[in-house]
């Protein structure tokens, strides 16, 4: 992207907002300063920024590109009544659809509906509730997500990409086979979920927990996890290439578990178990092991 370009565009979208850089860059949890160098061209915001720059502004990915016309794409619109419903608009005939996407969501409750199938993508999601729903194979991208409700929630298959997750539950739902990409989660608590065959790639945890979580055949690759905890069983699962800053595996069962980092120094590990082959690793790595007991 070229830098004068994407400036004006990030300023354009922003005044069509009504949206101060300060409130833009407290959105993307970044100094003002670095909204004013991206809309003097100083510099452009990596990949992932942009995804969340899509999402607060209300705009498409590809209003970002140079191939993008010069006018702005529309901002995020409240959903009518028959758009949430899934239901034709009046005085029209089709089948049911919805389109969950670009919209801004806020104090929304969608707690026990069962057909939560559809794309929210590019969308700010605040404050909504998902208690018990069914979003499997859904697919989030390009999303704000803060102090959202999840509890409960099969998310089976779903695909979360190049989004920004703050401050929400997942506690107790479904995750199994599930695919999180270029994404940051922060603040966010996954305790008790199911997080089989779970494939995080390219992303950030910050500040989560995992207490008894399920993980199974979990594979975290390319991940920063900074003030994560992780207590229960982890069998099967794979640490490959991540970043590691006060993480703490607390009352943990590691089993038939690959660790390939450089940072391993960087996890504790109180009052754990571990198998044979995953000790190694550890051991290998240059982890502090004392505190794990090895299971024969």
């Amino acid at each position: 992207m070229e830098t004068n370009f994407t400036g004006n565009r990030i300023a354009a979208a922003r005044k069509q907002k009504s949206m101060s850089q300060a409130q833009l860059a407290q959105h993307l949890f970044i100094s003002p300063q670095a909204v004013g160098k991206w809309e003097r061209g100083e510099s452009i915001p990596d990949i992932i920024t942009v995804g969340k720059l899509a999402a607060v502004l209300g705009v498409d990915l590809n209003y970002f590109s140079d191939r993008a016309s010069a006018t702005p794409a529309p901002v995020a619109q409240e959903p009518t009544v028959h758009q949430v419903a899934g239901l034709p608009a009046p005085g029209t005939k089709g089948k049911l659809s919805r389109d969950m996407s670009r919209f801004s969501w806020v104090d929304a409750d969608f707690s026990g509906l069962r057909d939560l199938h559809d794309k929210f993508t590019g969308s700010v999601i605040r404050n909504c509730k998902f208690i018990g729903s069914d979003l499997s194979g859904v697919l989030l991208e390009s999303n704000h997500v803060d102090g959202c409700d999840f509890r409960g929630t099969n998310m089976s298959g779903s695909r979360i990409r190049s989004s920004h997750v703050v401050n929400s539950r997942f506690n107790d739902g479904s995750l199994k086979g599930a695919e999180i990409s270029d994404s940051v989660l922060k603040g966010c608590d996954l305790s008790g979920a199911v997080l089989t065959g779970v494939v995080v790639r390219s992303s950030s945890f910050n500040k989560c927990t995992f207490t008894n979580s399920i993980l199974e055949r979990t594979v975290f690759h390319g991940t920063d996890l900074t003030d994560v905890e992780f207590e229960g069983v982890l069998e099967d699962c794979s640490f490959e290439d991540c970043g590691f800053s006060r993480v703490t595996f607390r009352n943990a069962t590691l089993l038939n578990t690959f660790f390939k980092s450089q940072r391993l120094k960087h996890i504790q590990f109180v009052d754990c178990k571990a198998d044979r082959l995953t000790y190694e690793f550890l051991k290998n790595g240059k982890a502090d092991v004392s505190r794990i007991a090895v299971l024969e």
